[in-house]
């Protein structure tokens, strides 16, 4: 099921505070608003000229076909069915890295929710939360894995399993779009699981686009590659965006965004007038930034989107573990890549340090592993709502001296309790 990827095991899930299990849960209803206000503005954007700036950020580098896809007025106002934001845990509260609206490990965090359930231990979500809220958030849709996305194939085939066992109705499949024709794909609902910057290296994507545009094929998530831009956390720092986000956003949403989104700035050498500072940084210019001192460079440096180097750590640039020169090197490459993948800068949050049983194998007896976590949350919108369930919580449980968390052969991969 887990072909090619490997992790620590641990006898525990990861324990959630009850403070911060209510602030994740809290996290989906404003995540669904914040998604629902991004996509609005980015629409409003396209006939309003003081808005203008917003929407050509967002379709900055990308092809004219992907443009027009994201703006079809077939799915304006559909939105992703699934969202998985990664959380830092903090010593008080989380941090949001990143939103992943086409998310990797569904079938990883529910197979975790069986185990450690069948265990005897009362998993967020519960043993069947992932499977329940996957089948309702996608009554029928099959699962379309491209070549790309392949090492996640096994886990989608072993989700589509449970789903089938669960449900009377017509079986779901996983489909390979090099193993189809479209007239097998007509009028089918499809839960897509590739990138958009990876169109043309998709087996008949240009016959699928053209079935989606006429109305005899349907994809979820919607075509938008403007919604899957980490510019959005950077916007909603924005000084010319507040009084947007204020009408658009309920007022515990924003106050809740506001405690546990980085602050952050999109990384544009357009020049300021002379009279202008960078908010938060209090400096002129980007050349400015490039010489700060160590404290001051606590700050992530990282690709927006549309990229394939847009996804995991692959992009990112700690500035306070890189040297001034090092530093100025990333910002002078993120600076000359605006036009085609535009960077944001964010504020450092430190994850807070904690202790974790793990299995040690050379000892063969359970040690305690200092470590940090990232936290991912699995919110699914049943079909036809704005609501949100939570399905269950993914834990990357990482050793203590890294920086950057993600899935790597020495954390755990544990579901939360």
């Amino acid at each position: 099921m887990f072909r090619d990827k490997d992790w620590l095991l641990s006898p525990e899930a990861f324990p959630l505070k009850p403070e911060t299990r209510a602030l994740v849960l809290a996290l989906g209803p404003a995540l669904r608003a914040f998604q629902r206000a991004c996509n609005d503005l980015y629409f409003e954007s396209l006939g309003r000229e003081e808005l203008g700036w917003v929407s050509r950020l967002l379709d900055q580098g990308k092809p004219a076909r992907v443009v027009e896809l994201g703006r079809n007025q077939l799915w304006k106002n559909d939105l992703p069915a699934v969202l998985r934001p990664d959380l830092v845990l903090t010593d008080d509260g989380v941090i949001i890295a990143e939103l992943d609206s086409v998310p990797g490990g569904i079938g990883l965090t529910a197979w975790l929710n069986e185990t450690y359930s069948d265990l005897g231990q009362g998993v967020i979500g519960g043993r069947r939360g992932m499977i329940d809220g996957f089948a309702s958030a996608f009554p029928a849709e099959d699962i379309l894995v491209s070549r790309e996305s392949a090492g996640y194939q096994p886990e989608m085939e072993w989700l589509t399993a449970r789903l089938n066992e669960r449900s009377p109705g017509p079986p779901r499949s996983v489909m390979n779009p090099w193993n189809l024709t479209p007239n097998e794909l007509h009028g089918a609902s499809i839960y897509r699981f590739f990138e958009l910057f990876d169109l043309d290296q998709v087996d008949l994507s240009f016959e699928m686009l053209r079935m989606a545009e006429r109305g005899d094929l349907r994809f979820t998530p919607p075509l938008k590659a403007f919604l899957e831009e980490k510019l959005w956390l950077a916007l909603f720092w924005s000084p010319a965006l507040q009084e947007w986000w204020s009408r658009a956003l309920a007022e515990d949403h924003r106050a809740l965004l506001q405690r546990c989104i980085p602050q952050g700035w999109v990384v544009d050498p357009t020049p300021l007038p002379p009279h202008a500072v960078l908010p938060g940084l209090d400096v002129h210019s980007w050349q400015e930034v490039k010489r700060f001192g160590g404290r001051q460079r606590e700050l992530v440096l990282k690709i927006s989107g549309f990229s394939e180097i847009g996804w995991g750590s692959r992009s990112v640039s700690i500035g306070h573990d890189l040297s001034q020169e090092e530093w100025g090197r990333a910002l002078d490459e993120a600076l000359a890549a605006f036009a085609d993948h535009p960077y944001v800068l964010q504020r450092f949050h430190r994850a807070g340090m904690v202790v974790h049983p793990m299995w040690d194998d050379a000892k063969s007896a359970v040690v305690p592993m200092k470590s940090r976590v990232r936290l991912c949350p699995y919110f699914f919108a049943p079909s036809g709502t704005e609501d949100t369930e939570l399905g269950g919580v993914l834990a990357t449980v990482c050793p203590a001296d890294k920086k950057i968390l993600h899935g790597m052969k020495d954390a755990m991969m544990l579901p939360c309790v």
